[in-house]
């Protein structure tokens, strides 16, 4: 992948999507090294507020217990780089694991809810 740098992409919240173990991980051992997809990556796979959505279709389907990390981009530092994926699309990717401090809120995602100020947009 190649990393591009798009500086009003950056001004957006991030998501990461965790399954509830994973969210109580991050929470108790302060630190959330990733999915086994992250893992075998080599890095955290992170959404912009437009792709939360197709994120979860595709990668949670039928999942239960959805936690939202919402993170500010600017925490994330130089570890943060925006590569093409899916569809050629930019999708923000974090090259080291990911910090409870890096995380601004903790949400559970319902099954269905209309996203708030607080909530990612395209929340199921």
């Amino acid at each position: 992948m190649t990393p591009t740098n798009i500086s009003h992409c950056e001004a957006e919240p991030l998501w990461k999507i965790l399954l509830a173990e994973e969210a109580a991980l991050l929470i108790v051992e302060g630190t959330f090294p990733g999915s086994a997809d992250d893992r075998r990556d080599g890095f955290i796979h992170l959404s912009g507020a437009a792709q939360v959505a197709g994120t979860i279709a595709k990668h949670f389907s039928g999942a239960v217990g959805l936690v939202g990390a919402r993170c500010d981009p600017a925490q994330l530092g130089d570890d943060l780089r925006w590569e093409v994926s899916r569809g050629g699309a930019l999708f923000p990717h974090l090259y080291r694991p990911l910090r409870l401090a890096d995380v601004t809120l903790l949400v559970p995602l319902a099954e269905t809810r209309l996203a708030g100020p607080d909530e990612p947009p395209g929340t199921p």
